[in-house]
């Protein structure tokens, strides 16, 4: 009988708490939608403006226009020099960069924290038991054992009436974006790196190629003077002369092969595998690729949309912006929801079937009345960093005109030099085989030969060196204007909606 008392007992109690929940939770309710409907608290984020020229500085020629630059090509620059090689090699480097890895980590992480903030929005929700064995002492007590069962669920919401925790989640999906755009500008410099290194590869083998054909000229001509010195026709002076000129450019082919190897170790360590990987299908020599006639480069506005680290120095500002808005929201008061359910019993088997019901709920508030200005010092830091976030975003815009205007002149004047170095070259080639008839025929002395081989080699490796540059100069042209990043199909490379 003592059961069934108990057990009506709770289910009456359990009732008159349910029938009375209705209006106690409509006011709750109501509470919230009129809380609720405060403006959040903190400074809302308004993109910077940039005054920016309208035209580059630096006089377009060369090939290059200011026409608006197609987005795909601009997407896949590299594909511009018509080199399988290449294009194959940064498909490589995509996939198998280690920078690349961890800058992808770095967006998952980012994201994870986004949705750690965005679990703040909601109710939490948690269910607990226990088992408790008690036994009092015989002087203050009956010394009798005894024991506790219990299991509730118990619920807890903070509301975001002043909107903190929506700041926290905008200043979230901010750092996400930043790392996004961190990801990209990764990649933009990985290919770039890449194609450089690759035409340095290219470059030193058609200098060591120079240097080869030079030195067997070199060795006839040294076999011509011992011949002549031999025959009488020459002194000996002349035979000393061509044997320093031939082993100095012998020379110089060991410091070639030493940079042809650190250029494919650099490249094989940029596509994430072990130096050495890359010689086998890299040691067949092929020409330096060669620019297209024509290069639009747009407009200087154009970097603020397209520059991966503009866009990331942008996306830091607006997140510090939000946390100023956070720090804010702790000169308020919190309000919060809690409720909780659960059963009592004394034993294990009557916990569920006539254990008593034990329900509470309600609202809290709690407010930091004094905490000696340490609140508004913070918002004072938050506040100042953000001044200093916008600083380093027009410190990037500046840095990113510079590097243009610089790739835009390294590659125009580049191309006048290759120009003069070319008829210079041909001048030379024609001075050395004069000089050599010349030689021959006893019109002239060996030194003059020597000047001529000698100016030829120079003037030659200046030009494939000069060829190099010029390739290079649009590498880190496209990789100025922000190219590369839009093409490859990489995770982050489309920034979520808000």
């Amino acid at each position: 009988m003592g059961n069934v008392e108990n057990r009506n007992n709770s289910m009456n109690i359990f009732h008159k708490a349910i029938s009375f929940r209705p209006y106690f939770w409509f006011f709750q309710m109501f509470m919230i939608l009129i809380l609720t409907s405060c403006a959040t608290i903190g400074p809302d984020y308004v993109k910077p403006t940039t005054s920016i020229s309208p035209i580059w500085h630096t006089q377009l020629k060369g090939g290059l226009a200011p026409e608006e630059i197609d987005p795909q090509t601009l997407g896949a620059w590299w594909r511009v020099l018509n080199d399988p090689k290449l294009s194959a090699l940064i498909d490589r480097a995509v996939l198998g960069n280690l920078d690349l890895k961890k800058a992808r980590a770095r967006v998952r992480e980012a994201r994870a924290r986004r949705g750690v903030a965005k679990a703040d929005l909601f109710p939490t929700l948690d269910a607990t038991g226990s088992a408790t064995w008690s036994r009092g002492s015989k002087d203050t007590g009956t010394g009798k054992a005894s024991d506790l069962y219990a299991a509730s669920f118990d619920a807890g919401w903070e509301l975001d009436i002043f909107g903190g925790v929506r700041r926290s989640v905008e200043a979230a999906e901010a750092d996400l974006q930043a790392s996004q755009e961190d990801l990209h500008d990764v990649l933009v410099s990985l290919l770039a790196e890449v194609a450089l290194n690759y035409i340095e590869v290219r470059t030193f083998q058609a200098r060591l190629a120079v240097a080869q054909a030079n030195l067997e000229a070199q060795n006839e001509t040294y076999q011509l003077t011992l011949w002549r010195y031999q025959a009488g026709l020459s002194d000996e002076l002349s035979v000393q002369q061509a044997r320093y000129n031939l082993e100095n450019t012998r020379s110089q082919i060991p410091s070639l092969r030493t940079g042809l190897e650190e250029a494919m170790n650099r490249l094989a360590v940029l596509l994430g595998e072990q130096p050495g990987r890359v010689h086998e299908e890299l040691n067949k020599p092929m020409p330096i690729p060669l620019t297209p006639l024509k290069i639009a480069v747009g407009v200087p506005a154009d970097l603020l949309r397209r520059r991966p680290d503009i866009r990331r120095a942008e996306r830091q500002l607006a997140a510090q912006t939000a946390r100023i808005g956070v720090a804010m929201a702790e000169l308020y008061p919190k309000f919060t929801l809690s409720g909780s359910i659960g059963l009592e019993a004394l034993s294990l088997s009557n916990l569920s079937s006539s254990g008593l019901w034990s329900l509470s709920g309600g609202p809290r508030i709690s407010w930091a009345i004094f905490k000696a200005g340490a609140i508004r010092q913070n918002i004072e830091v938050q506040s100042a960093l953000q001044e200093q976030y916008l600083i380093a975003y027009e410190a990037t815009v500046l840095s990113a005109l510079e590097e243009v205007e610089n790739a835009l002149v390294a590659y125009a004047e580049e191309q006048q030099r290759r120009e003069s170095l070319i008829e210079a070259t041909q001048a030379a080639q024609s001075a050395v085989t004069l000089a050599q008839h010349k030689f021959r025929a006893g019109l002239t002395d060996f030194s003059n030969v020597l000047d001529a081989q000698r100016s030829l080699l120079s003037l030659q490796d200046q030009l494939i060196q000069s060829e190099g540059a010029v390739t290079s100069n649009l590498i880190r042209l496209y990789k100025a204007l922000g190219g590369g990043w839009t093409a490859m199909p990489i995770e982050g490379n489309k920034t979520e909606e808000k």
